[in-house]
């Protein structure tokens, strides 16, 4: 490992080594790309994906290289010991930080299917990644505004039509939807604005997965409920890079997805939209308390970021 190097060394190799590495698989991914567009029959183009998926773990694997070079991260990880590799699941997990996606790679990649993201439609303007993500067949959604709807009602559910135009693709081949209930990554600006009932989590938007769950039907296997946890405090990008993340929690749940919720209109059926919406927010209290038993455990490390924030609000009467 090369974390004992100076700060600014460190990081430019983590840069360099994760450039080469993007710079190596993404030709090689949009090659095989390319041909499955140009073949006429769809029995033939479905050949191509697992030959692209084992592309995009090797890639994963040269990242996970790259990271054991260069940080000196001590990976605390429970939970993984029944999973299936050629398996359907949904995958869930609260959202921090951009360094969420590397680490989700790292701990599951070869244990279950290719995690399949969803991504903002703007994401596919990325340089190279943005073709492989559509390579992938990673879905991007459009989010269109409250104020933008209300002009324009005819586009309301198109983002969840895209949600289960996806997810009938997956039905065909072992994949792991991957999903961040929250939506977005967690903010303390976000968190006093929407003033939510958990200590370190923004609130679940329920929505999204309802409609996976519905358009795979009862291909899932189950839920993995992921709660990641940074005990010195939430990271950027950069601190990752410059090998300052010294501690990762990461805890895997395996969780029953009720039979009858894959049957059932969560757009149209009031009753199970309040049904769903509560067990979404019951597993969000249980990871709450997860999130607060793990950084209680850890009394000598430095007081959890979240936690001084919400503890400085709590002190001001929120």
């Amino acid at each position: 490992m090369l974390n004992f190097l100076p700060t600014p060394i460190v990081t430019t190799i983590a840069t360099l080594l994760l450039l080469i590495n993007v710079l190596f698989w993404c030709p090689i991914l949009l090659v095989f790309a390319f041909i499955k567009v140009l073949i006429p029959i769809k029995a033939l183009r479905v050949m191509i994906d697992p030959l692209l998926i084992k592309i995009a773990e090797g890639w994963i694997l040269c990242n996970s290289g790259w990271m054991k070079l260069t940080q000196n991260t001590k990976w605390d990880v429970q939970g993984l010991g029944d999973l299936k590799y050629k398996g359907w699941y949904l995958v869930n997990a609260n959202h921090q930080s951009w360094v969420d996606i590397l680490v989700l790679q790292h701990v599951f990649n070869g244990k279950i299917p290719l995690l399949k993201f969803f991504l903002k439609q703007e994401l596919i303007k990325v340089p190279l990644l943005g073709l492989c993500w559509w390579a992938l067949d990673f879905p991007f959604m459009k989010r269109f505004s409250k104020e933008y709807l209300e002009k324009h009602p005819e586009m309301k559910g198109k983002d969840l039509d895209t949600t289960r135009k996806a997810c009938e693709k997956f039905s065909a081949i072992p994949t792991s939807v991957m999903n961040f209930l929250e939506g977005t990554r967690f903010t303390q600006a976000k968190y006093d604005k929407q003033k939510p009932p958990y200590r370190y989590l923004l609130k679940p938007k329920a929505g999204g997965i309802a409609f996976a769950i519905n358009a795979m039907g009862d291909k899932f296997n189950s839920l993995l409920n992921i709660t990641i946890v940074y005990p010195d405090g939430i990271p950027s990008f950069s601190d990752f890079l410059s090998g300052k993340v010294k501690h990762v929690i990461v805890r895997v749940q395996e969780e029953p997805i009720p039979a009858d919720f894959s049957s059932k209109d969560y757009n149209n059926d009031p009753e199970f939209r309040q049904e769903f919406q509560q067990w979404t927010h019951q597993l969000w209290l249980e990871k709450d308390e997860l999130i607060h038993q793990l950084l209680d455990d850890k009394p000598h490390q430095p007081l959890h970021k979240q936690d001084k924030l919400i503890q400085e609000h709590q002190h001001e009467g929120l």
